[in-house]
């Protein structure tokens, strides 16, 4: 994937990157296993761990194994996640389904007992929903993955006000008690929820990179922003091309991921450069989801609708 010119690509330092962990790196991007990478970071060093694993429906990053094998592996990676947390950290585990002979099995509800086991707390079940993926023919299709926050303690950091959004009706006021005729409202915005509509990565994205399952930058904003302060280290034991690390760089954050394909960690050493350089494309945070209403595209075409007459559809 080409992002830059190189000319300017090879102006960005590389100090600030490494390629095993370093308490003064503001990068750690590793090539290898995550356990490999887990082993290396300090006990309780990280206030936020956050990934998105690989399904096991044997996508070319991984081996598709038996589901009890691949829980296993779970388990292994997150009891390691679990050690490398701070007493007041979160980790956010983001899965969607693993299908097998056209059987859904929901890896949240898989996952979530092992988390519990390991003594983690459940706080949310975020509910992350976009509009564009495959088409089912045989079951509706899917258009929302889930995103468990844990934390490893009732003593947790939590702010909510960087990532509040826009109220429906900003101007509404008391009309009654002791605050009649103030505004009701939060000066800063709203709670998001749990439910979160952000548009997933597909090629006319402008994050899109040669990965298959790419998270945007903005699912791990919210959970950068509300998890972790400034010079906190957050980690992603499954990186990919680095959303994750890119979204804790651009907010000044340090990152640490590790992803065993070579291509991928090139790219994600890429995009953490440019991420700390300010030059990285994301989608901007709390951007309008498109609204294709205006577009000629989204017209009935008259034959669909001599179509649906014809065959009783009204």
């Amino acid at each position: 994937m080409k992002i830059m010119n190189e000319s300017l690509f090879s102006q960005l330092n590389d100090d600030r990157i490494s390629g095993n962990f370093r308490e003064d790196a503001q990068a750690t991007i590793y090539l290898g296993d995550r356990l490999d990478l887990l082993s290396q970071i300090p006990d309780k060093a990280a206030q936020l761990i956050v990934t998105s694993p690989p399904y096991n429906i044997g996508k070319a990053y991984e081996k598709r194994r038996d589901l009890d094998i691949y829980l296993a592996g779970q388990r292994e990676t997150i009891e390691a996640c679990v050690a490398k947390l701070s007493d007041t950290g979160s980790l956010c585990w983001q899965v969607g389904n693993h299908i097998d002979k056209g059987e859904v099995f929901p890896l949240d509800i898989l996952i979530y007992p092992i988390c519990k086991d390991l003594g983690l707390k459940l706080r949310n079940r975020i509910i992350w929903h976009f509009g564009h993926g495959l088409h089912a023919s045989k079951r509706l299709s899917g258009r929302y993955e889930t995103v468990m926050w844990f934390t490893k303690s009732d003593d947790y950091y939590f702010n909510l006000d960087p990532i509040r959004v826009p109220q429906k009706y900003p101007g509404k006021k008391n009309f009654k008690g002791d605050k009649k005729g103030e505004y009701s409202c939060n000066p800063l915005g709203k709670n998001p929820s749990d439910i979160w509509e952000i548009p997933n990565v597909k090629s006319n994205h402008v994050e899109k990179t040669i990965h298959p399952c790419q998270f945007p930058v903005e699912l791990i904003e919210r959970l950068v922003l509300s998890m972790t302060k400034k010079g906190d280290l957050v980690i992603d034991p499954y990186m990919g091309v680095g959303s994750a690390l890119a979204a804790a760089i651009k907010h000044e954050r340090r990152a640490a991921g590790a992803d065993t394909m070579k291509e991928y960690v090139d790219i994600a050493r890429e995009r953490v450069k440019l991420a700390m350089e300010g030059l990285l494309k994301t989608r901007q945070m709390g951007t309008p989801v498109y609204e294709a209403d205006k577009s000629n595209l989204s017209k009935v075409p008259e034959e669909f609708k001599d179509f649906r007459s014809q065959n009783g559809f009204v």
